[in-house]
């Protein structure tokens, strides 16, 4: 029944209720003898306030279901503003009113705190440092937070509709969960502990992927290891060392006085040689030991200009080529960089000189994050995954702490440190970046 028939049918009923009153009243008016004049004027007063009552009981009825309508579809809006009036407790109608007032409020209330959840969840999602990806029934994404968009080295608009395969997430999709895997994207290479579940959309299944990288929570493991396998080690060959040394120093002065002591010459050239490397040996344990010993950063402006311009005039044996980027300053420890700095170039210049190439360093601002670039032209980027490992080094007179160290001191200050071969020629690149102004 539409709502116009509703209406004629309470007019009609209206009328139906008072016509055998009216009826009876007019046969009286027009059959008692009364002058034309008094029979029209009693048959309007009775028939003209019927019609209008009836009317105004259409009216009285219909209003307030039409109020209850218009309530209905505002909610159906999810438009919470509208009120009834007339709520009260004491009639069926009123109550009818005050129960959808209280609906609205309720419903008004609950909107605002899914609202107010949402933007929470949207403001989680969003600075949280693990990428969080959506993907529907056929693998095809969804949803991606910040840093999914900084993995993937993509904005959300242009992922979003892409299949997990074509951007290397498949893998994740697959297999079990959770477990830690090797995996590289735009943004790098590492080691990711990967999450999944599933949840409904619109009725229909969908999982979501949380990719964590514990690439440096295991370093810092690795590292712990390290610093307490060199403290031991420093601990046990400096007491062998020192009494060794001191022994040989003064067998040395006792056969300098002995002039005519046979082998002479053959047993000074031993003990030099002893006490030689024993001061070798010393001094290449407190090398190490600053891998036990970096102190914690003290955090302070430093303007990356003249920084590197400061380091690079350190490097005498090959010059090195500045390619400026743009006036920036970085929330960081300055006496750490420059140690970071000086590994850096360092190593870029070893590897030039072996092949007469050339040594450069750059920076650039992109996204908030800052990165300085140290290039060679090296032989290029030995197939290791131990350059960062304490003790290990390519070079012959190599030590095997520099790029431990350095690495130690970006992640120190919130950055990274990355090292990979050069694609545009021959030789390495190290990429030291950090979000600009911030520091951990």
């Amino acid at each position: 029944m539409t709502p116009r028939a509703h209406e004629r049918d309470i007019l009609r009923f209206a009328l139906l209720g008072g016509l055998p009153a009216v009826v009876v009243a007019l046969v009286f008016i027009w059959t008692g003898g009364h002058s034309d004049r008094v029979e029209w004027t009693l048959s309007l007063a009775i028939v003209l306030p019927w019609i209008a009552l009836a009317f105004a009981l259409r009216e009285r009825v219909v209003r307030p279901w039409q109020t209850i309508s218009n309530m209905l579809a505002a909610l159906r809006e999810q438009d919470y503003s509208l009120r009834g009036r007339k709520a009260d407790a004491e009639d069926s109608l009123g109550l009818a009113m005050l129960e959808l007032n209280i609906l609205t409020q309720e419903l008004k209330e609950r909107r605002l705190g899914a609202l107010e959840a949402t933007a929470l969840l949207r403001r989680v999602m969003a600075e949280i440092d693990v990428a969080v990806f959506a993907f529907d029934e056929e693998g095809v994404l969804r949803l991606a937070n910040r840093s999914g968009e900084l993995l993937l080295g993509l904005p959300s608009e242009r992922l979003l509709g892409r299949d997990a395969d074509d951007l290397k997430l498949g893998e994740c999709l697959r297999g079990e969960a959770p477990r830690v895997v090797e995996l590289e994207f735009p943004a790098g290479r590492g080691r990711w502990e990967v999450r999944r579940g599933g949840f409904r959309q619109g009725g229909r299944p969908h999982q979501f992927v949380v990719l964590a990288d514990v690439s440096r929570a295991l370093r810092e493991e690795e590292r712990a290891a390290w610093q307490r396998l060199v403290r031991v080690l420093g601990h046990e060959i400096n007491n062998s060392l020192t009494p060794i040394k001191s022994v040989a120093q003064r067998l040395q002065l006792r056969i300098a006085k002995e002039s005519g002591t046979p082998l002479r010459g053959e047993l000074d050239e031993g003990l030099t040689l002893i006490a030689g490397r024993s001061e070798a040996l010393t001094r290449f344990l407190a090398g190490y030991a600053k891998l036990a010993r970096l102190p914690a950063p003290a955090l302070g402006p430093v303007a990356v200009g003249a920084w590197v311009e400061r380091v690079v005039r350190l490097e005498t044996r090959l010059p090195v080529t500045i390619l400026a980027g743009p006036p920036v300053t970085i929330r960081a420890d300055g006496d750490q960089l420059d140690q970071l700095l000086i590994n850096l170039i360092r190593n870029a210049v070893d590897a030039s000189l072996e092949t007469k190439g050339r040594a450069q360093v750059g920076w650039r601002v992109a996204g908030g994050t800052f990165e300085l670039i140290v290039e060679d032209e090296g032989p290029g980027l030995p197939e290791t995954g131990n350059l960062f490992v304490p003790f290990f080094t390519t070079k012959p007179n190599g030590t095997g702490i520099g790029l431990a160290l350095s690495r130690q001191i970006a992640e120190a200050n919130g950055g990274r440190l990355v090292l990979e071969g050069r694609r545009d020629r021959t030789g390495c690149r190290a990429t030291f970046s950090m979000r600009v102004g911030g520091g951990s």
